[in-house]
Order: C-alpha cells, then structure tokens, then sequence
C-alpha cells in the first residue's frame, strides 16, 4: 500500500496530524491529556524536537514540530507507542488507539508566511470546531498552546519553543504588553475566518510553501529512489521537479537554452538522447517528455523512441 512521504533533514517543520482509529477518541479525559503532553515533552528531549504550537482534540492531535535533526520519523514512533501503551494501561484495553500512519506536512520555514499560517490553523482548532462560545477567547481552550504563549516564560515547559513565532508576529520582547498584543493578533484572525484554499492545502497537501519549495525538497527526499511507494501526488511532483532539472541540467552542458530547444527540429538526436534517459530514470509519460522537450506528437516521439531502444538492444 502507498505511504505518505517522508522527508528529513535538519531544521524541518511539519505540521503532524494524527486521529483515533476508527475515529474513536484518543484522549477521554484531562488525565489523558496530561498524560500525551508529558510524553510529547519526553518525546521532545529524546529527539531533539521544538515544538512551536499545539491542539489537543477529543479524537485527534495536531503539532508543529521543528527538528533541528532529522528525527520525525523515530521520535513518533517513540511517542505514539508510548502513549499508547500509557492509554491502555490507564484505561485497561488493549490494541491499537491510532489510525495507521500520522499525517506530516512538510512546511517551508524560508518564508514566515507558512509558518504562522500552520501555526494560525492548530490554535484555532478550538474555534472552528465550536468548542468555545462566543463570549469566550481562544486561551480559554485549556488544551493547546495559546494559554501558554500567554503565560509567562517561567511557566512554559521547556520543549515549546514560543519565540519564533512572536518574533515573526513583530512581537520581539515577551513581555506582558507583546503576550497581550500576541492574543489580539490572534482573535483577529478567528474574527477573519479561514481562508479556504490555504486551510485545503494544510489539509490535504504533502506540503505547504512557496512555488520552488518541491524543487528545494527534491534533493532532501530520501525516497527519490524508490517513487513507487509513495501517494501519486506525492510522486508526480518529485518526479516533474526531477524532469524539470534534468533537461536544465542538460541543456546547459550542452550549450543550449529553450529557445534552442524550440527551434531544433522536432526528433533532434540530443532530444532523443534525453527523452531516453528520461524514461529511464523518472515516471514522466512519453506525451509529457514531448511537450516539454519540443520533440512533436506523443506518438511520433514514442515511435522514434522505439526504433533507437531497438538499435541499442542491438548493440549489446
């Protein structure tokens, strides 16, 4: 079965989703929950996480995690089996509590705008889940991180790291008057609402940043090599990016540019050299390798394509 993907490197935010299985509840009482946030706190120093926000869910939790190594995949492992078994226990069940594998955004931390956007998102779970009433703030859900953005440092766990994203708010001191400030800035954004393409992609993206932020990732992503495993989308865009590169890559070394590439004639041999090379090392289809290399019609490449692979097989 396809997996999402998992990319690591050092310094990587993600935003980390995971439900109950079947939808059942992970957290039944505030003892449960104390319980998650301790082990998220012993999670945090095993793996050497910073966590930047989050909202814990009757059925679910959501975290923004930042990994100054590259350590998601172990350190959830780690802490999504030791609740588990601390959930059982508690509870005197056993089984599974999760619903398979927990869902990673990968966030791109270049730019501030994806960062307090995701951020944005886990503190108004509350809100968009109607769980408080209108009268009431969003620090008065007991169970995310915006009680204690507004406390003070002293009584702060150690594992939430809350400067970044004051500092990116223009909130640089912590002090009473910015954590003050720090609350306004964010019922303002409940009272905006959600923006509902940018909610659709932290839903139900793989990742969330700026146009070339698959390119960036694209040399960081350790399941280049084997794309078969992976969600379709997932794989798609990996592999377009790679494609992308690859005739770049190559058109330069062979002193060529676009308009170049455009103005040769349709089945070139330097375009049939690298459409070959393409269906060799990237999922790109035949039509997509013609468009993108002027080579004409899906069909008349395919053909050429063909005949050159039956030259080769000869040779050897």
């Amino acid at each position: 079965m396809a997996r999402q993907i998992r990319i690591q490197y050092e310094g990587a935010i993600y935003h980390v989703m995971n439900r109950g299985d079947h939808g059942e509840d992970v957290f039944q009482d505030d003892r449960d929950r104390r319980v998650f946030l301790k082990t998220l706190g012993q999670a945090c120093r095993r793996a050497a996480w910073r966590i930047h926000a989050y909202c814990l869910m009757k059925n679910h939790f959501h975290l923004v995690v930042e990994t100054p190594q590259p350590t998601l995949v172990a350190g959830m492992k780690w802490m999504l089996g030791t609740y588990t078994q601390r959930f059982n226990a508690g509870h005197q069940v056993r089984g599974h509590l999760f619903a398979g594998r927990y869902k990673s955004l990968i966030v791109d931390g270049s730019d501030d705008l994806y960062f307090r956007t995701v951020c944005d998102y886990v503190h108004l779970n509350p809100a968009r889940a109607r769980l408080l009433q209108p009268n009431q703030v969003l620090s008065d859900y007991q169970w995310s991180s915006v009680s204690l953005y507004l406390a003070p440092p002293r009584k702060r766990p150690e594992w939430l790291a809350t400067r970044r994203l004051l500092g990116e708010l223009g909130l640089g001191r912590d002090n009473a008057g910015a954590r003050k400030e720090f609350a306004c800035l964010l019922e303002q954004r409940r009272e905006l609402g959600d923006d509902a393409g940018l909610v659709e992609k932290i839903r139900r993206g793989w990742n969330f940043g700026a146009p070339d932020f698959v390119e960036r990732l694209t040399d960081l992503c350790a399941c280049k090599d084997n794309p078969e495993s992976y969600h379709a989308v997932e794989r798609e865009e990996i592999m377009m990016v790679k494609a992308r590169k690859f005739i770049a890559q190559n058109l330069k070394a062979h002193g060529w540019d676009e308009e170049r590439l455009k103005s040769e004639r349709k089945l070139h041999p330097f375009k049939i050299q690298l459409a070959l090379e393409l269906r060799k090392t990237t999922t790109q289809s035949v039509g997509w390798i013609a468009s993108n290399l002027f080579a004409g019609t899906r069909g008349s490449l395919s053909n050429e394509l063909s005949k050159w692979q039956k030259y080769d097989n000869m040779l050897d």
